[in-house]
């Protein structure tokens, strides 16, 4: 499953990890990414999107059906 929001886009982000003696190593910080399963009425099927935990949230204010008109906005398949 790739780190990758598809309704709010977010992806990985890159930095360093320091330690105590300053030395730097790549690291990458990473979005809290769930597959969730939502019922879709309008289209009389389920649809299992893969969203941050923020999108999650996201979904239960807006809706399903906005949620779906957004991510296919963005040129993703549903």
């Amino acid at each position: 499953m790739s780190a990758h929001c598809q309704l709010t886009g977010a992806q990985p982000g890159f930095g360093n990890r320091i330690s105590h003696s300053h030395r730097r190593t790549s690291r990458r910080f990473d979005p809290n990414i769930q597959r969730k399963r939502y019922w879709l009425a309008g289209e009389g099927r389920h649809v299992r999107l893969t969203l941050s935990a923020r999108a999650i949230r996201t979904v239960d204010v807006i809706g399903v059906e906005a949620a779906v008109a957004r991510i296919r906005a963005r040129g993703e398949k549903v």
